[in-house]
């Protein structure tokens, strides 16, 4: 099992990783408003104030969580994923997959994969 979590600066294609996610039979995930490092230093912290024109980045984030059950899935959503972002484009965000050695919470019978 796997955790995928994308940072995503591009709030407008939510709909399409999400409908990636149902395509590929992932049918659950957690979605959290954020805010990035850079942009909280340069509109909170008034020493930092002059970044604000260096720093290009979008008011807020969406940080979505998801555990996918196997290494196929995981391909195929990332793939659908690549069709829609381009991760190489500065400001779109950030992707990333963690191993996982041990989930709870998640019932067998909600495994749709």
């Amino acid at each position: 099992m796997h955790l995928l979590v994308i940072v995503l600066n591009k709030e407008e294609y939510l709909d399409d990783i999400l409908e990636a996610f149902i395509e590929t039979g992932i049918t659950g995930a957690t979605i959290v408003d954020s805010v990035g490092m850079g942009k909280t230093l340069a509109y909170h912290i008034p020493i930092f104030a002059g970044l604000r024109k260096s720093i290009k980045t979008s008011d807020y984030n969406k940080m979505i969580f998801s555990v996918v059950q196997n290494d196929e899935t995981l391909k195929q959503v990332i793939a659908l994923i690549d069709e829609v972002l381009d991760f190489d484009v500065p400001g779109t965000g950030l992707l990333f997959v963690v191993p996982l050695t041990l989930v709870k919470g998640i019932h067998r019978e909600e495994l749709s994969w």
